[in-house]
């Protein structure tokens, strides 16, 4: 049986799940991270019985510096095929009105914990020449957005991040990528403050293909969508404030 483990944070739902199921349904073993203990265990049972693979459950804040420090320990000293980077939350309102412990958290989270997941991980794939980091920006990450200042700003450096990766490992038989979905079907708008923004949204299963086909065409980085490729697209054409007017707007609705 394959030694190996692929990780995947924010696993106890959404997108996190979909991602375990698709590298379980590839025969991959699962260690599954997230806050809550009893949902990562009824995902991990899940998997088990759907797919016959090996399961671990990291119970683990990943915003807490100190919470999170046994666990990169852990993840550095584990052979990994995959680190799916997909914890992460966003927070709606103005800046100087949200509590600043919550920036913080974001900021670690989104940022802080994907960049000290990586680093755990890219030594021993590049040693053994194979793996895959995907990183989940998303396409806030293409301009600047009032009302999700610091979700937007921390998703523009995973995708600098993440791109730049791309090219350092690009000789190694590692893949990194960013995935930069919109919208999706998942409890992100709910954690934000705001269930009802952005009504129109994709599966979490359609967004894992986007990245599974990123991957397989060894892309920096993939949009999932049509329509959000053609704002990504565009939104860098557009003035600085015309940017931030649009994107304002989109997200009051």
């Amino acid at each position: 049986m394959d030694s190996t483990w692929a990780v995947v944070t924010g696993a106890s739902s959404g997108l996190g799940v979909a991602f375990a199921h698709r590298l379980a349904s590839e025969g991959a073993n699962i260690v599954l991270a997230a806050r809550s203990e009893d949902r990562l265990e009824q995902v991990a049972a899940d998997l088990r019985s759907r797919h016959g693979v090996r399961t671990r459950v990291s119970p683990v804040d990943l915003s807490s510096p100190d919470g999170r420090a046994g666990f990169v320990e852990e993840v550095s000293r584990t052979p990994v095929s995959h680190l799916i980077n997909n914890a992460g939350f966003g927070t709606l309102g103005d800046f100087a009105e949200i509590d600043p412990a919550r920036v913080t958290q974001e900021l670690e989270l989104d940022v802080v914990a994907l960049t000290e997941l990586s680093r755990a991980v890219a030594p021993g794939m590049v040693s053994r020449g194979r793996g895959a980091i995907v990183n989940v920006a998303s396409t806030a990450a293409f301009q600047p957005i009032p009302g999700m200042a610091v979700y937007a700003a921390a998703k523009a450096y995973v995708l600098r991040f993440s791109c730049a990766l791309w090219d350092e490992l690009h000789a190694t038989g590692v893949r990194a990528i960013a995935l930069c979905p919109g919208p999706t079907q998942t409890s992100f708008f709910a954690n934000a403050g705001n269930s009802e923004v952005m009504g129109r949204r994709r599966t979490p299963e359609q967004v894992v293909d986007t990245a599974w086909i990123g991957l397989k065409r060894h892309r920096p980085y993939t949009v999932d969508g049509l329509g959000n490729w053609g704002l990504a697209l565009t939104a860098g054409l557009a003035p600085v404030r015309l940017q931030t007017l649009i994107s304002r707007g989109i997200v009051s609705r």
